[in-house]
């Protein structure tokens, strides 16, 4: 019993002297689990996949960005913002300008796209005066210089026979019947026959079988409109003569850039085949009437031509400074800021300057004045703007639900098998192009077509930069800018042809800036965004072919770029053979 006392009593000594050396520790320890369930709750989201929910730390299994905690990707936003982290923005390259007022006035210019055109004020068509039969054409082919008296053909004419044989006979009347004799003399001279002609068909006293016909003015021989043999008829036109000592330079204006020009401003003009000599003239005339179908006007500018170095269908750009129909300065947006859908026109604005939080905004543009466009409602001066990765933000806005370019009313985006927008696993980088939802149109096959020859001519500019071929690729631009020209824009209608004049623009200015250099840098740099706009158009409107969009991240210094190909190969234009394979493929296009 004794035995039993004496192991209670060390027990309870025991339990006294534990409670006072650890009983103060376990309840500062209470805290610290707390603590610890609640880091076990807590859940990583990825800011550019908000579908992503991870119980701790790590990569997004994406696109490999760093992910944050959830609750931090909302915290403090309205329901029209959104959040992107640092990694995201620096690895797409976004970046934003604080837009201000400028004066139209000070810009350095609007440039337009034109062609040089015969100036018809001196087109002549050398017709026949007689009907006949052409036995020689002196004239071989178009293009042809000419004097004005030189000998063009000779024509058999009964009926100038008949009226040499009336000459004669009254010949001999003239002094008993000279009205009657002066009547005839005149009819000759009424089919062009000179005194001369006249007075040795008299001397000689025999008819011509054979009847010369003589030009009538000096210039070029445009067009041929008869050919040896031939059988004509009285004031039947028998040539085009061009005279190519002045020229007319006509350019495309849109509806919305009419208010920006007047008759006698200032243009500057350059040709492709002259890209180091400039060419001065005024507007001499603006097209009253506006072409219903492709919404555009004419302006004009008479040019002097007497070296003949522009020839009619030369390809010319042409810098015009604006003037306002005010004196009030304009708010200006950078173009790369816009992105259009149907008559909408947005951008996405940074709504707080120390963090990366972003709201779209639709907005009312006004005329485009060079790289910008004026701003007439919806923005502010001092409003924060995407000006590159535009695409980039919207494709963040649709994941995460908000209203975007495709989503005027927000709500979650449809994703693919893997919870992206036609990214690969690492795909982040390609969002610039391949991170939005591209709806194909539907279009008439015809339009299809000749965009498709567009297209193809991009291949040889491609594989030209691929062989750093400076020959090939400005030969290959200046194919682009032609197909481009013929594009028949009546074969789509409404908010389509709207979407395809505006990218139409852009591929024409990419396309001649890349022309008027040979320099293999800079056609690198002017193709990247020439992609970019041909990628939307193909996605867009089809090309009854399959190709293939790939993406380089060292391109343009690390910014990344992306093209167009037939095959899923990568070869790389914006290095050739320094990095032939750089690079992946972003999207198969059907």
């Amino acid at each position: 019993m004794k035995k039993y006392v004496i192991y209670v009593g060390m027990l309870t000594i025991g339990l006294v002297f534990g409670w006072l050396l650890f009983g103060n520790s376990s309840t500062e320890e209470i805290p610290h689990n707390h603590d610890e369930v609640s880091e076990i709750n807590e859940k990583w989201t990825c800011s550019m996949h908000p579908q992503i929910m991870q119980p701790e730390a790590g990569d997004c299994p994406i696109c490999g960005m760093d992910l944050i905690p959830a609750e931090a990707s909302a915290d403090g936003l309205s329901a029209d913002q959104f959040k992107l982290t640092k990694n995201a923005m620096a690895l797409a390259n976004i970046q934003t300008t604080i837009i201000g007022r400028s004066n139209v006035n000070e810009e350095n210019g609007i440039k337009l796209s034109g062609k040089i055109a015969e100036n018809e004020e001196n087109n002549m068509i050398q017709v026949s005066y007689f009907s006949g039969r052409i036995e020689q054409l002196n004239v071989s082919f178009t293009g042809e210089k000419v004097k004005k008296g030189q000998l063009l053909a000779t024509v058999y004419s009964p009926e100038l026979l008949k009226a040499q044989q009336e000459l004669l006979t009254t010949y001999s009347l003239k002094e008993s019947q000279p009205a009657l004799y002066n009547a005839v003399r005149n009819k000759l001279k009424l089919w062009k026959l000179t005194e001369e002609q006249i007075n040795s068909i008299e001397t000689s006293g025999k008819v011509k079988e054979n009847f010369p016909v003589y030009a009538t003015v000096s210039g070029t021989v445009s067009e041929k409109l008869v050919e040896q043999g031939s059988s004509i008829k009285k004031g039947q036109p028998l040539l085009k003569i061009s005279n190519l000592n002045t020229v007319w330079a006509n350019f495309d204006v849109y509806e919305n850039q009419i208010e920006l020009f007047k008759v006698g401003q200032n243009i500057s003009i350059k040709t492709n085949s002259f890209p180091t000599k400039e060419f001065k003239t005024k507007v001499s005339f603006i097209d009253p009437t506006l072409d219903s179908k492709t919404r555009i006007v004419t302006l004009r500018g008479v040019l002097n031509n007497g070296n003949q170095l522009l020839k009619p269908g030369m390809f010319i750009e042409g810098k015009i400074k604006s003037v306002s129909t005010d004196k009030k300065q304009s708010l200006s947006i950078p173009a790369s800021a816009v992105l259009w859908t149907g008559k909408r026109s947005i951008v996405y604005v940074k709504t707080n300057p120390n963090e990366p939080v972003f709201e779209i905004r639709e907005i009312l543009l006004g005329n485009r004045v060079g790289e910008s466009y004026r701003v007439t409602e919806g923005l502010t001066t001092g409003d924060e703007v995407v000006t590159n990765g535009t695409f980039t933000v919207d494709a963040a806005a649709q994941l995460q639900g908000k209203k975007s370019m495709m989503n005027k009313e927000g709500g979650k985006t449809t994703t693919g098998h893997d919870g992206h927008l036609g990214m690969t696993t690492n795909g982040a980088k390609n969002l610039l192009l391949d991170g939005m939802d591209s709806k194909r149109l539907k279009v008439d096959t015809k339009f299809q077509s000749q965009l498709k020859k567009v297209f193809d001519e991009y291949i040889i500019l491609k594989d030209a930069l691929i062989k750093d071929n400076t020959k090939t690729s400005t030969k290959a631009s200046s194919m682009i800018l032609k197909n481009l020209a013929s594009i028949d824009m009546k074969l789509i209608k409404g908010d389509d042809r709207t979407s395809w004049m505006q990218l139409s623009e852009q591929l024409k200015n990419h396309t001649r800036s890349l022309n008027s250099t040979t320099d293999i840098k800079k056609q690198r740099s002017h193709f990247k965004p020439l992609s970019a706009n041909l990628i939307m158009a193909v996605e867009k409107f089809g090309i009854n072919q399959q190709v293939y969009s790939q993406f380089c991240p060292m391109a343009d210094g690390n910014k990344g770029g992306s093209w167009l190909s037939l095959e899923d190969k990568v070869l790389n234009p914006y290095y050739g053979d320094a990095m032939l394979t750089c690079g992946e493929v972003t999207k198969t296009i059907k």
